[in-house]
């Protein structure tokens, strides 16, 4: 049975909530304001309870199964995070109270600051951004000041690789700078001879991800690092792919020269729908003094203080200034505190094997029935270049696949990404999947290549069983209707 929108259950006169009297003075409306008809549903209350309460069991989440979207890190989130971020403590704080009332919070951020410098290798960590791309434009910015700071004026360009995420390039655009891709080799890796070549005394750095989007890890990052700054010129790391090294190896410690962390990724914020996030930037020495701020600091003398250390916020000598209001988003940074705080060295370590071990299972069982573009041992994520050719040859392609996965309970990986392989599936399992989720999820792959070949309409018609059909998604993208409108 198709449950009824609530505008189809409005009925005049029927209401759920009666407000109370206004207790301060009325005045009247603006006449450009009001409107003789807008059509608000009249509903009971159980009426819009039952509604929402359908629309969110019409939704995928990770809390209720697998969500193997390549490059997003969709990890469960335990939920003793959340009970953390919900202490009163954190939650009823207000970013303009002094300082010295919220000495639990600034103690929180600047632990949280020393132990991503920890992780990264880094000698400095500013919590303010508050996405990945939002890190990324402020690393580029950090970049930018660090070679006009010494006079250094001639470098208006940023190399960026063909496999990198698609918000490298628009955080360089949004700098100002000039964006040069760079090819991959016949490895994946970063085409050596094209960075030698693009190298010169206008490059402001090279944008690295290391893992890159097809889930390997560079083969030439030493020689990358080495050419990088022998011209001069800065690494920059995008550490959306951290969840494949976390805990056993420091990108600072590889040639990186800043680097931003996903907290909202690697360090298990519930990720999706548009937010929350957070992208924290660290870097090495020389670039300390342009991190975005304010930071959390120590007081000068204040461990001898009779109560503990005073916190204090500080603002970086050449800081590039602010990038957010306030601070960043602090219920993102109590979350990620408490996870590290929880996990330790040891278990940081163990997400990073684990989902290296659950995509590299993954990878095994399907490799001999997808085409695999790149075949190496892969990291933490892998990308496979769509059906077989005998499935292509008859019209299934990659969106097929996807589409035919909601039928088996499984939301759809990442598809038609990166843009370097044809008919892209992108899959990442990450550390919190079982074996049997693993497995299931296996079998249904492998099932769809055999209804392929025995019914390709079955593919090309799919999904059969979610709430809606396939949708003309171009057109929803380009015709977007943003308001409800009665199909009568």
């Amino acid at each position: 049975m198709t449950e009824p929108l609530i505008y189809e259950l409005s009925r005049p006169g029927r209401t759920g909530v009666d407000l109370p009297d206004p207790d301060v003075p009325l005045s009247d409306m603006p006449e450009e304001w009001l409107r003789e008809e807008l059509p608000l549903p009249e509903v009971s209350e159980v009426d819009v309870v039952r509604h929402y309460l359908h629309l969110s069991q019409m939704n995928y989440a990770v809390d209720r199964g697998f969500y193997p979207l390549g490059s997003c890190t969709m990890k469960y989130n335990p939920k003793v995070n959340e009970v953390a971020t919900r202490l009163a403590g954190f939650r009823n704080l207000h970013p303009y109270q002094p300082e010295e009332t919220v000495q639990g919070a600034l103690y929180l951020v600047y632990h949280l600051q020393e132990w991503l410098k920890e992780i990264g290798g880094f000698a400095g960590v500013s919590l303010q951004p508050s996405a990945g791309a939002h890190g990324e434009l402020a690393g580029v910015l950090m970049m930018r000041k660090y070679h006009l700071d010494r006079g250094d004026t001639k470098r208006r360009k940023i190399l960026i690789p063909d496999s990198a995420h698609g918000t490298n390039p628009a955080s360089t655009t949004m700098s100002g700078l000039e964006v040069v891709e760079i090819p991959s080799d016949e490895r994946g890796n970063v085409d050596l001879a094209a960075l030698e070549a693009a190298m010169d005394d206008t490059v402001v750095g090279l944008m690295l991800t290391n893992p890159n989007t097809l889930g390997l890890f560079d083969e030439h990052l030493e020689e990358i690092a080495d050419l990088v700054h022998r011209h001069g010129a800065l690494l920059y790391g995008d550490g959306a792919n951290l969840n494949a090294l976390v805990g056993i190896a420091k990108p600072g410690e590889m040639g990186f020269d800043v680097m931003h962390f996903n907290l909202h990724k690697t360090f298990s914020t519930p990720h999706g729908g548009g937010g929350p996030g957070s992208g924290p930037v660290g870097c090495v020495e020389r670039l300390v003094d342009y991190l975005p701020g304010p930071i959390a600091a120590i007081e000068p003398g204040s461990e001898d203080h009779p109560e503990g250390p005073l916190y204090v916020w500080k603002m970086p000598a050449k800081s590039i200034g602010r990038v957010k209001a306030f601070y960043g988003n602090f219920g993102v940074m109590v979350r990620a505190y408490t996870y590290i705080r929880m996990l330790g060295a040891e278990g940081l370590r163990e997400v990073a094997e684990h989902a290296v071990l659950n995509a590299n299972y993954l990878l095994a069982r399907l490799k001999e029935t997808y085409p695999l573009p790149y075949d190496r041992t892969c990291m933490h994520e892998f990308v496979l270049a769509g059906p077989p050719k005998d499935l292509q040859e008859k019209g299934i392609h990659t969106m097929d696949v996807a589409k035919r996965l909601i039928d088996y309970g499984f939301h759809p990986p990442t598809v038609y990404f990166p843009l370097i392989v044809p008919e892209a599936l992108m899959i990442e399992p990450t550390e919190t999947e079982s074996k049997e989720t693993l497995d299931a999820f296996a079998e249904a792959m492998l099932k769809i290549v055999e209804e392929g070949r025995e019914d390709p309409d079955l593919l090309h018609n799919a999904p059969h069983t979610a709430p809606v059909r396939r949708l003309d998604e171009v057109r929803a993208a380009r015709k977007p209707i943003l308001c409800y409108t009665s199909l009568a």
